[in-house]
């Protein structure tokens, strides 16, 4: 994680070097604003990262001398596809629709929503904690 970190790192530098001169040619409060929470934000995620990388063991990424194969293995599980997305977008739109033309019609939207988001979440659900 200390690439990350470094990579991190240099945008938290990037954007601490761009906020004052922004400030100064534009003298815009909100665009500002944003540069200072983006710089904060990237020192966090770099504190963060950076924290992590002394307490845990090298990976392959972070070793010089690494060969490929030692980052074989088992990376996660990936779904294949799925259907609910499309379902939950569709409650979302019925929703938006239930602003503009009535409440009944929100109504219906957030129990349409509720069902897919429910679905969607417990997808790959078979049993106690199986996936």
């Amino acid at each position: 994680m200390k690439a990350e970190a470094w990579i991190f790192g240099g945008n938290a530098a990037f954007f601490a070097v761009v906020t004052p001169t922004y400030w100064f040619l534009t003298d815009d409060p909100t665009g500002t604003a944003a540069l200072i929470m983006t710089t904060l934000l990237a020192t966090l995620v770099t504190l963060y990262l950076g924290f992590h990388a002394n307490k845990m063991d090298a990976r392959p990424e972070d070793r010089s001398q690494a060969e490929v194969v030692e980052g074989a293995g088992e990376l996660g599980f990936f779904p294949p596809y799925s259907w609910w997305p499309l379902w939950c977008a569709s409650a979302l739109g019925v929703c938006v629709l239930g602003v503009v033309f009535g409440w009944w019609l929100f109504i219906i939207g957030v129990g349409a929503g509720s069902i897919a988001l429910i679905g969607w979440v417990f997808e790959f659900y078979r049993g106690e904690h199986a996936h």
